[in-house]
């Protein structure tokens, strides 16, 4: 994330009932290869990367930065969540200043349906409000993608607006803290 302020990175691994929440590790690479170039995965962000080339690119050790959450289920890594700065050029802004923190992830899809994201990317936004006070979050995503959609609503973020983004209609949606974030 381009600016966590005072804010310490990375924070010690984040424990939920079934995950942990962790900077990637070398051990990660074949995993973050497998979700950047699977076709399911890509199916509602513009598709797969072409695998040769993005193995070609992917460190040995992949990068860790501010932001980036490995969710790890008993030792194995099955998806990542994200907090990035949202880009000003893209549409959907809460303001004109533009630069929300936006939430993102990507899972294994023999993870779908089983809670997974909804308990990582709940405990990395409490994470956030934690360590950014009052800052809200934004999310966008495809409105043909179900699973995400019902993730979203499950997660306590509101709509905000749709537009056109990749040839499709986009969500746009906002959490505040302090707000239900799936968490039980």
């Amino acid at each position: 994330m381009a600016d966590l302020g005072a804010v310490a990175w990375p924070p010690g691994p984040i424990r939920t009932e079934r995950l942990v929440l962790r900077e990637p590790e070398a051990r990660d690479r074949a995993v973050i290869i497998e979700l950047f170039t699977s076709p399911e995965v890509g199916t509602y962000i513009g598709g797969p990367r072409p695998r040769a080339e993005f193995e070609r690119a992917m460190p040995e050790t992949p990068r860790r930065r501010p932001g980036l959450f490995v969710a790890d289920l008993d030792g194995a890594m099955i998806g990542v969540v994200t907090l990035d700065r949202r880009d000003a050029e893209r549409p959907g802004h809460l303001g004109p200043d533009a630069g929300e923190a936006e939430l993102g992830y990507l899972f294994q899809p023999e993870t779908w349906g089983l809670g997974y994201a909804a308990e990582a990317c709940a405990a990395v936004l409490g994470w956030f409000a934690a360590a950014v006070p009052g800052e809200p979050v934004v999310l966008c995503t495809q409105t043909a993608n179900d699973r995400s959609m019902r993730l979203a609503a499950k997660l306590g973020f509101t709509e905000v607006e749709r537009f056109e983004e990749y040839d499709a209609e986009q969500w746009f949606g906002v959490w505040s803290p302090g707000e239900p974030s799936g968490q039980h």
